[in-house]
């Protein structure tokens, strides 16, 4: 299958292996961290780099809850296996702990010639042996960062990668970090060839996890896809959700409670108190934790109206992954409907929703976007892109431009969005605009206002921007 849409990661990549090579930094050796969510395409891309390297390399990938000894012997036996100019001299040999294992990786690299090492799914290394982070930074310290050396440590628990690098961590300022997302929209058009448009779907209903935009294929439209998908209850659309959450959060955990009342609509945490709570709302000293522990592993991402006045206390809650969002939304229900084959019927329920689930999902994309393409010349001041709302979500201000978050010292402007495919932003959405502008604190009569639209927009309309799908796409190109 070709490779595509990880020019920038593979380039981050490049730039530390040119260091190497070129014999730049404090060491001759370099480590870098690359943490990402799990079949977010973090082992792809490291091979990738790797044969795309020609370069001598070593690519271990750790096995969850295996004992330590056996995973250290796989070790050893990669390093003697792999192209490494010393690889025959760490033939046959045992390491009874991981000081000796990775150092079998220092005597086969080669003093005068770059080589890569990666050790993917370092957290479950840590999880069964709690030496392994002290012994890292031992052969690092003494050995492999004396020779050229590139050390890519790989892992999808990011709480634990973020830990690496902590102060009072053994590897602590040893290692560059990258972190590895989902394809970005750019990247989903390339592959689905659809139009901007079309594209900003599919990456609202696969996430851009590579695994499901490669199931998109060339050219489908989005009914197209849903119904040939909700044909089989073994189609990766289906399937990934589930082993995601499975693997992280059973099915009768609270958190994954939580995390279904966010995921169908709940933004609020006294809403998602009730929701998740079952006959009665789910206490603050279980719900809080919960909450802190989904916003640290990137799960659930909080949103904080946008204006010159204070509001902490006023959060918004939402799934940071839109495919899981998607999932959580419309896939979990379908599941049973698909495992009878009636898959026609979860397409139908899905498509009579679609418009206003997608109205909301495409938010935080447009202001992401947003705030990629922002400052420019027509807003040189505009440095955060967000929303700004009430406690009754009335009014409710899809778009404001600020010059600074969490609070603005001056609004640049308000905007609203209106992402649907029969109707461009009229009259009537311009109106509704103008009556909630001035509720937000630091906007005047005179703040300009914008619009985001799938559509386009009404004529004679006194907009000072609007963006379209070619704009929002063009700003991941």
């Amino acid at each position: 299958m070709q490779f595509k849409g990880r020019a920038d990661d593979l380039r981050l990549l490049d730039g530390q292996l040119k260091a190497v090579m070129d014999g730049t930094g404090s060491a001759r050796g370099r480590a870098v961290i690359m943490a990402g969510r799990r079949r977010v395409g973090k082992s792809r891309l490291a091979q990738e780099f790797c044969d795309r390297s020609g370069l001598p390399y070593v690519l271990f990938q750790a096995t969850r809850a295996r004992n330590p000894e056996g995973e250290r012997a796989d070790f050893v036996a990669s390093v003697a296996s792999s192209p490494f100019a010393g690889a025959d001299l760490v033939a046959g040999l045992s390491a009874t702990d991981w000081n000796q294992a990775l150092r079998t990786a220092a005597i086969a690299a080669a003093d005068d010639s770059p080589s890569l090492l990666v050790i993917d799914e370092v957290p479950w290394l840590v999880e069964q042996d709690r030496e392994f982070e002290g012994a890292l930074q031992t052969i690092w310290d003494r050995h492999l960062s004396a020779k050229p050396v590139l050390l890519v440590l790989v892992g999808s628990d990011l709480s634990v990668m973020e830990a690496l690098q902590s102060h009072d961590r053994p590897f602590f300022g040893r290692a560059t970090k990258m972190t590895v997302r989902p394809l970005d929209p750019a990247a989903v058009q390339e592959i689905t060839e659809l139009s901007a448009a079309e594209a900003i779907d599919a990456q609202l209903i696969t996430g851009g996890f590579p695994e499901l935009v490669q199931s998109w294929g060339a050219g489908r439209s989005r009914i197209e896809f849903l119904r040939e998908t909700l044909t089989s209850p073994l189609s990766p659309l289906l399937v990934a959700g589930e082993l995601s959450l499975l693997g992280e959060f059973p099915e009768s955990s609270r958190s994954r409670l939580v995390l279904e009342a966010i995921g169908t609509g709940e933004r609020t945490y006294s809403a998602i108190a009730a929701q998740s709570g079952g006959t009665g709302a789910l206490p603050a000293g279980t719900l809080t934790p919960i909450l802190n522990t989904l916003q640290t592993t990137r799960i659930v991402a909080t949103d904080l109206p946008l204006s010159t006045k204070s509001d902490t206390k006023n959060k918004r809650y939402r799934i940071a992954d839109s495919y899981l969002r998607f999932w959580l939304a419309c896939l979990e229900r379908a599941i049973p409907l698909v495992e009878r084959g009636r898959g026609d019927l979860a397409s139908t329920r899905i498509e009579r929703t679609w418009t206003s689930w997608r109205g909301r999902a495409v938010e935080p994309l447009i202001r992401e976007s947003l705030q990629r393409l922002l400052p420019d010349d027509r807003w040189p001041h505009v440095e955060a892109v967000g929303g700004w709302w009430n406690r009754q979500n009335n009014p409710e201000i899809d778009l404001i431009g600020a010059d600074r978050d969490p609070v603005a010292g001056s609004i640049e402007f308000a905007g609203s969005i209106k992402w649907l495919e029969d109707r461009p932003f009229d009259r009537h959405d311009y109106d509704e605009l103008t009556r909630g502008l001035l509720a937000v604190p630091g906007t005047a009569f005179d703040t300009p206002l914008v619009a985001v639209s799938r559509s386009g927009t009404a004529p004679d309309l006194p907009l000072a921007m609007c963006w379209g799908p070619e704009d929002i796409l063009a700003a991941w190109q």
